[in-house]
């Protein structure tokens, strides 16, 4: 088990190697394994890109991302312009369905509708924390799938053991349809997501609730 001065260091060292990241301006705080990043960057992508730093490093628990988005005077832009642009971009991105609505208030996106895949929610997402001007996503877009398929509990275990970093013995999988929960232990954060991400990607996968827990081996 790190001590929280150690993994102090060891998250500042691993955001000073994000080249989406301007670290002199992030602070981090470490209690008990949980990290608080603070302090300000002058993109969205910076803030998220700090926070994927973080959770890379061994002995984080979990990270909570207080870090302001302060926009350039000129990366600013008007709602209106925003609206219009982002409305465009989801139009014409490939994996996404025709229907996705943008709302925005003060350079805060909201996106909402309906798509069969987490992916595509997932994309929609991506695309907008890219555009000039945004300080931030609410991502509300709902994952729909018209089939549910037969044995999706099976299929997500499957993907499991597929998976070359995962020890698939030790993650319990509970599914009802289309409500997924992951419990059990893996060895660190990046392992948690992978879990996660082996689960989104079975089709009739509404929701994954991911109570794994971070546990180092030796």
């Amino acid at each position: 088990m790190k001590a929280d001065i150690e993994l102090q260091r060891d998250v500042l060292d691993e955001i000073l190697l994000e080249p989406s990241v301007f670290a002199p301006e992030i602070g981090v705080i470490v209690h008990k394994g949980i990290v608080t990043l603070t302090g300000s960057v002058n993109n969205l992508p910076a803030k998220y890109g700090a926070e994927k730093a973080a959770l890379r490093v061994s002995g984080v628990k979990a990270v909570v991302n207080n870090i302001e988005v302060k926009l350039p005077t000129d990366n600013r832009r008007l709602d209106e312009d925003i609206a219009h642009v982002a409305s465009k971009l989801l139009e014409w991105h490939v994996v996404l369905p025709k229907g996705l609505q943008v709302v925005v208030e003060d350079g805060w996106v909201t996106l909402t509708g309906k798509v069969q895949w987490q992916f595509q929610k997932n994309a929609a997402g991506d695309a907008i924390e890219r555009l000039t001007g945004v300080k931030g996503v609410t991502n509300n877009i709902t994952v729909k799938p018209h089939i549910t398929p037969l044995a999706v509990k099976g299929k997500i275990e499957a993907a499991l053991r597929r998976h070359k970093t995962l020890h698939s013995q030790e993650i319990q999988v509970k599914s009802e349809d289309g409500m997924v929960t992951l419990a059990g232990t893996v060895g660190s954060w990046t392992e948690k997501d992978a879990a996660e991400k082996a689960a989104w990607s079975v089709p009739g996968v509404t929701h994954v609730e991911n109570k794994l827990l971070i546990q180092e081996r030796k």
